[in-house]
């Protein structure tokens, strides 16, 4: 029953995931990786394609007939630079957050509105880790997008939400953190504890040779990290 379900949020929404394939090596050793039962990290260089190969992979599997009813995606809210406290809604501070997602969606599918329906009819869920405690993702596939802006405690109050038939995607690059406390820029301690899980995580990584994004973004990634190995 569960497996039906899955499958009918795309198919009578008329929802057509696009083909993708990958384009370099590391991107097929995640394709590959993402074979097994095992959750995902993919840490590495923007402009790679991270978070686009996980919601394709994701969805992928879920029209495939799998026993996962959705794509749950969890971020922080750390913005770039402070803008106050953000009035409204869960779902009103939320909404900046979830733009990227609107276009990814939007092209693996090929239609502007397809974060809507699948939002709509519960293919897709967003929430800010703010709101996840208490909470047990059961039957999903979580999407943790840019983690590197997550505290270690944040990152630990998301996995340990993992349910009943549910699995994770770490996307993140350790080099765009915007923390402006040192004391909260501690998510390697997480990433230490995971990376003594190998029955349970596969660790993808991605250079600058990975960079797909094209035209002058690729090119300033490129010589940003050539220039500060470290970051800013």
């Amino acid at each position: 029953m569960a497996r039906r379900k899955a499958k009918n949020v795309f198919n009578d929404n008329n929802l057509d995931l696009q083909s993708v394939s990958p384009l370099t090596d590391n991107q097929a050793t995640f394709f590959q990786n993402y074979q097994s039962s095992k959750s995902q990290l993919l840490l590495g260089y923007s402009g790679t394609g991270k978070t686009f190969m996980a919601f394709y992979k994701a969805f992928n599997e879920i029209m495939a007939g799998s026993d996962y009813r959705r794509v749950v995606i969890v971020r922080s809210a750390v913005p770039t630079r402070d803008i106050g406290f953000l009035k409204g809604t869960e779902a009103e501070k939320g909404a900046v957050y979830e733009l990227p997602y609107k276009k990814v969606c939007g092209e693996l599918f090929k239609r502007d509105d397809a974060y809507e329906i699948l939002t709509k009819h519960g293919g897709v869920e967003f929430m800010l880790t703010s709101f996840i405690r208490g909470l047990t993702l059961d039957n999903a596939i979580i999407i943790v997008d840019e983690f590197q802006n997550m505290t270690a405690h944040e990152a630990d109050s998301v996995l340990t939400r993992a349910g009943y038939n549910s699995k994770i995607i770490f996307c993140g690059d350790i080099l765009q953190r915007d923390f402006t406390k040192p004391s909260e820029k501690n998510i390697e301690s997480f990433l230490q504890v995971i990376q003594g899980m190998p029955t349970r995580f596969d660790f993808n990584y991605f250079t600058e040779n990975d960079i797909v994004r094209s035209g002058i973004v690729g090119d300033y990634i490129k010589a940003k990290h050539k220039r500060f190995p470290k970051g800013f």
